[in-house]
């Protein structure tokens, strides 16, 4: 896959790994909109991708309000003039048991993670498709939780194991068409996002840093690739046993369940 000069839309642009595609793929000539809840995160990234060569323009909206697909579309026509890439990034998380998270936080990651980038994929898809002289790429956040499904991350983990089958299924619509659909699955990243967890490798939550998880993303875009998991080895091996045998992962985990507990109940990025 050709990543030079591409026009398209990333969504949670102003911070974390939205920053990072956003100034790797001006590097290869990309004009963008960059999308985010507020301005000025916006901003300082679009000065980033205009230092290193980029086109930048900035839209300042929360892509899970109503009518937000259509809104971040229309706004990429008009400053971009074609669409050839799109970019579902944006993402909140709050840990914690179940029963002690409010029902607004369990709305907000399911309407942010699953709902926002379904939505804001059909409506781009019409333009998508009709690009020519480069392969259209949709390109989707996940989460390593999309793969092993850990506790006191229910409602997250439910998102983004949603979000990964819509990946699947829309690839499998698409086979006849140019259009190249990727789901990103990251573990621990050090971004904002993960600054309120104490959880660290001894968890299973070792962090790597952004440049990493997008060296990677565009390594295995340029080879093609639809699935991309960028977890640590140490997690990897945990995602191989839920797929044979997910009550293997239960065994694993119980020993350090308490203090698993205690280390993300502050995680929130609400």
């Amino acid at each position: 896959m050709n990543l030079q000069n591409r026009r398209g839309v990333i969504t949670g642009a102003g911070s974390g790994i939205g920053r990072e595609l956003a100034q790797a793929f001006a590097e290869r000539g990309g004009a963008l909109l960059l999308v985010g809840r507020r301005p000025e995160p916006l901003e300082e990234t679009a000065e980033m991708v205009r230092t290193v060569g980029g086109e930048a323009h900035i839209l300042a909206t929360d892509v899970s309000a109503g009518n937000a697909a259509e809104h971040v579309v229309s706004s990429a026509l008009a400053q971009l003039g074609e669409l050839d890439l799109l970019v579902n990034n944006a993402g909140n998380v709050r840990a914690g048991r179940l029963e002690d998270t409010p029902e607004d936080d369990i709305r907000a990651m399911l309407a942010l993670n699953l709902t926002a980038p379904i939505l804001l994929t059909r409506a781009a898809l019409p333009t998508l498709r009709r690009r020519t002289g480069s392969r259209p790429l949709v390109l989707t956040i996940a989460s390593g939780m999309a793969l092993t499904h850990l506790p006191f991350y229910s409602a997250y983990a439910a998102s983004k194991a949603g979000v990964a089958a819509f990946g699947h299924s829309l690839r499998r619509e698409l086979l006849d068409t140019d259009v190249h659909v990727a789901t990103v699955y990251p573990g621990a990243t050090a971004t904002a996002m993960m600054a309120t967890s104490d959880a660290g490798e001894e968890l299973g939550f070792g962090t790597r840093t952004t440049a990493e998880v997008v060296a990677d993303i565009l390594t295995a875009l340029a080879a093609d690739e639809h699935e991309i998991n960028t977890s640590l080895p140490s997690r990897r091996e945990l995602q191989r046993l839920q797929a044979i045998d997910p009550l293997a992962v239960d065994a694993k985990l119980a020993p350090q369940l308490a203090r698993l507990e205690a280390a993300v109940r502050n995680h929130s990025s609400m």
